[in-house]
This record gives structure tokens, C-alpha cells and sequence, in this order.
């Protein structure tokens, strides 16, 4: 097949993306790009092998991302050694990525974080040269691609061809309304709550589908989530179902309130919870979670974006009831107050060109589906306590 359809519009999906491949418009410094990297509507970006420790962020603007590194660069480490390299706390970072682009006219990507990354705090956000946005790439473009990388919460060793990010190609604009949402979710329910679809005065629109928190019923002190450590000890990328909850992770208890449960949220703590409700993409729409804007600038959610088809689907079962969201959350400058239920981010839609060979699932051994506590991958969660409101 070709990449690209005539009058396509939409988010590309796994067989056009390994097209695209085979066309060369995505290429890699290692000769091949890996088959298992794409995702269903998405591919998986790897590090290279170098990474540039940084004296500040920046955006390369009107020039190349080199010419502007040899300004803010502060010396190299090697990622291709035995044992890849250590990237400290609240320092940027700035690495060349092994994939790098050959867009034609008219086709656009996207990058996001995967959501292992926005699970440990690491922030990143990709780059490419004459740009002055991060994670757009502009129809037509031609380069490398960068990521820029700054662990907030945990000292982390990377090493060269780990994946933190995902890019997305597209034709168009092709995201749904509000009303095409609310029609969608009346077709084929989106948000579920204990197993069974909301109704359509249950779910809240506005530049996309809302969903709340989920922190208990109401009873005092159940576990509703996990806050991060202070000084913990470094975490190896590369190392699944390896580091203990209980080193890194504290737990976060819920308090009684009108709305069920509260928790007051410390200033620059990272927290992660789950969504109250649970979610299901379709195979012909893909989703990308955006941050909740309370417009005081108090509260940050959700680093990681976006939802592949077939997330909380299962094509067996007339009406699966979804897979709850992991939400990553910090609050800035005052304490603040989250309650039950509460409106914390909403999901964006965009139409597939066609629906991807692959779903996202346990066909591919996607590591969230189905998931009931939002821990990264990383940790023994087989041995977190099974507490009832983390175990739906």
C-alpha cells in the first residue's frame, strides 16, 4: 500500500505508518526502523547515542537545532557504553534521536510522551530545526529529530534505542466536535462508570470530553493514589517490574468530603491517581489527553497524551467497559484541593484515515490496558497493596 491516500484526512494508522517506512519518509541512523515500535496509530521514537547536557531550554527558532546546541551545550554523555548514561534531577538534557523525517507536502506529525515517561515526571518534548513550537513538526519537513529531557522527580540511566516519546503523522485536521463527540459516545459509549456507559447528561464537553477524579466514596484514609519520594534512588529505564513501590512511592489517602473523597494536593509534589471513569477509544479514532487549565495556573495534570485506538477495547465484548486513565498531577505554588469526581482533563478526538491492522491491547502486550493502579511499568505493582479504590 502507499502512505498516503488521495484526499485522506486524519491521523495515520499502522500500516500507513510502516508504509511511510518503506517510502522513506521516515528514516534512521541505525539502517531500519524496529516493526515492533509501531504502535497503532503512533511510532515510537529512540534515543541516540550522545546526550547534551544543557545550560538552559531553547527553541532553535530560525536556525538549526546544532547551530543553537553549540550555545547552551555543557558537555556530552555517551549512551551507546555498557550501562548508558545518568541524567540528574531538574537539569535539561538534549539527545538526537536515531528516527529523523522526509515529510512530503501536506503531512504533519506530532509528539507526545509515552505514557511510561509522564509516569516517572520525566518532561520532555521534541525538536526540530527552524521551529519555534515543541512537538509540532510542520507539513513537508526534512531533518533530525531532538528531545529535549528534563527528569523532575527521579535521578533516571538511559541508554541508547530506549523509547520515551511518540509521533504521530497526519493529513489535515480532522478532530470532532463537541457535538460529534457527544453523537459518538451515544453510537458507541466512550466513558464508563462500574461497568456500565454513561449517560449523555453524565459526560461534559468542551473542546473535548471531560473526566474526573477518582478518589473514593467518602470514606476516610483508602488509598487513592501515590505521591512521590524526595531523594530516592536512581531508576533504570531499561528495568521492568524491577524497583519496589514502597522506595519510591508514597501513599496518598483519601479525606471525607460532601463529594465523596479529598485530597489536598502539596505544592510541587508529583502525584499520580486514576480517572474516575473509565475510557474507550474506538478502532476509527484516535485520542490525546490535554492538561486541565484551571486558569490560576495552580494545578498541572497529565503530561503523557496519547490514547491509541483500541485503548479499553476489546472487539470480543459487545460493550467492553474501558480502561481507567493514569493522570499525572502536580500542584504549583499553594496547596490545592481535588475532590471526587472533580473535572481534571479532557480527551480530544481525531478521526483515523482507517482503522490500524493493530490495536492497542493485549494482542501487542500493551502494559496499560485494563489497568487499575498507575504506577509506571517499572515497579513490582503485582505487589502494591490491594487497596479497594485502586482495584476497581
Amino acid at each position: 500500500m502507499t502512505a498516503r491516500p488521495i484526499d485522506a484526512c486524519g491521523v495515520f494508522p499502522s500500516q500507513m505508518i510502516a508504509a511511510a517506512i518503506t517510502d522513506g519518509w521516515i528514516q534512521s541512523d541505525t539502517g531500519e526502523v524496529p516493526a515492533e515500535n509501531i504502535q497503532p496509530a503512533s511510532l515510537d521514537l529512540r534515543l541516540g547515542n550522545i546526550a547534551y547536557r544543557l545550560r538552559c531550554s531553547f527553541l532553535p527558532d530560525d536556525e538549526p537545532v546544532e547551530s543553537a546546541l553549540r550555545r547552551y551545550g555543557m558537555g556530552r554523555i555517551d549512551l551507546s557504553r555498557k550501562g548508558g548514561g545518568i541524567l540528574e534531577r531538574n537539569r535539561p538534557y538534549l539527545i538526537p534521536l536515531l528516527e529523523r523525517l522526509h515529510l512530503p507536502a501536506g503531512v504533519r506529525a506530532k509528539a507526545n510522551p509515552k505514557s511510561s515517561t509522564g509516569r516517572l515526571d520525566i518532561f520532555t518534548r521534541v525538536i526540530t530545526d527552524n521551529s519555534f513550537t515543541f512537538d509540532e513538526v510542520p507539513p513537508g519537513y526534512s531533518g533530525r529529530l531532538y528531545l529535549e529531557i528534563v527528569p523532575r522527580t527521579f535521578t533516571i540511566r538511559i541508554q541508547q534505542g530506549l523509547t520515551l516519546n511518540q509521533l504521530r503523522l497526519m493529513i489535515g485536521h480532522a478532530n470532532l466536535t463537541d457535538d460529534e463527540i457527544k453523537k459518538l459516545h451515544a453510537d458507541q459509549p466512550l466513558l464508563f462508570r462500574d461497568g456500565r456507559p454513561l449517560s449523555p447528561d453524565q459526560i461534559s464537553v468542551s473542546n473535548g470530553l471531560f473526566m474526573g477524579l477518582d478518589l473514593g466514596r467518602g470514606n476516610d484514609n483508602k488509598v487513592v493514589g501515590y505521591r512521590a519520594k524526595e531523594n530516592s534512588n536512581l531508576i533504570d529505564l531499561s528495568k521492568h517490574d524491577h524497583y519496589p513501590v514502597q522506595t519510591f512511592w508514597e501513599e496518598v489517602l483519601s479525606e471525607r468530603s460532601r463529594h465523596g473523597g479529598r485530597v489536598v494536593l502539596d505544592p510541587e509534589k508529583f502525584y499520580l491517581m486514576l480517572s474516575q471513569d473509565s475510557v474507550r477509544i474506538p478502532p476509527e479514532y484516535a485520542a490525546e489527553m490535554t492538561a486541565y487549565d484551571p486558569t490560576s495556573g495552580e494545578l498541572r495534570t497529565h503530561y503523557a497524551g496519547f490514547f491509541d485506538p483500541g485503548f479499553g477495547y476489546d472487539s470480543a465484548v459487545s460493550m467492553s467497559p474501558g480502561s481507567r486513565a493514569a493522570l499525572e498531577i502536580r500542584a504549583h505554588d499553594v496547596p490545592f484541593a481535588v475532590e471526587q469526581g472533580q473535572n481534571i482533563c479532557k480527551l480530544s478526538f481525531e478521526h483515523m484515515i482507517e482503522p490500524p491492522n493493530r490495536l492497542y491491547g493485549a494482542a501487542l502486550e500493551s502494559n496499560y490496558q485494563g489497568q487499575q493502579v498507575a504506577l509506571s511499568k517499572h515497579f513490582k505493582q503485582h505487589k502494591a497493596p490491594a487497596h479497594p479504590s485502586l482495584f476497581a
